[in-house]
């Protein structure tokens, strides 16, 4: 059974020239939202052709380290730089999320950081600072999705919970498509971990097991 959030609105729409750091270089129509359940700065950012019947849609948590500084703990920098590419291509939207540190944010985060140096995983470090594993919620996508007007989406991410919970709150999964996997040597377990218990799902042909 679904439930739909409480209704929002649409507040405002800019436009903004984007280039990333490999040269890439799009327009974005960044939309700004009145009524989101948890009064947050969330966004939705419209790349390429909108009016696709199934936007491709892309959930993305903010991560100020990696979306900003390019740390190489996560592969978030390079996701979102993935998704904004993509997403160009075919039309849809980049929900900007603000959500730091899967729900914890920026400073407990960062305390989660020094507990993962000690030999603590992604998430039990968070569950030892006293918040669950992953603690996101993303009621205020649904609100995002359904003030666009948009009945389905096509959903970027290997994560099964973001379709589960959209799903749950009246959004329309028509599909999932996977994003890549942006392995380095300094996030090798982070990748695992987000595999093994976190139950994100991966190209067969990247082991990440082995590569942790």
């Amino acid at each position: 059974m679904t439930e739909r959030p409480d209704a929002a609105v649409i507040r405002a729409e800019v436009t903004v020239p984007l280039v990333l750091a490999d040269g890439f270089s799009t327009t974005a129509r960044v939309l700004t939202f009145d009524g989101l359940i948890d009064g947050g700065e969330h966004l939705a950012i419209g790349l390429g052709d909108v009016s696709s019947s199934v936007p491709l849609v892309r959930l993305h948590s903010e991560c100020l380290t990696g979306d900003v500084f390019g740390s190489q703990r996560c592969d978030c920098g390079p996701q979102l730089q993935e998704a904004i590419r993509r997403i160009t291509a075919v039309g849809g939207y980049v929900m900007y999320l603000r959500q730091e540190g899967r729900g914890i944010g920026l400073y407990s985060k960062l305390d989660a950081y020094a507990l993962q140096d000690l030999g603590l995983d992604t998430y039990e470090a968070n569950v030892a600072l006293g918040y669950r594993a992953d603690a996101r919620d993303y009621t205020v996508a649904a609100q995002m999705i359904h003030a666009l007007g948009l009945s389905r989406v096509a959903l970027l991410s290997n994560n099964p919970d973001k379709a589960d919970q959209l799903a749950r709150l009246d959004v329309v999964v028509s599909q999932r498509v996977p994003t890549a996997v942006h392995w380095c040597p300094a996030n090798a377990r982070y990748l695992a971990t987000k595999a093994t218990r976190g139950a994100h799902t991966f190209d067969p042909h990247d082991d990440l097991r082995l590569k942790a």
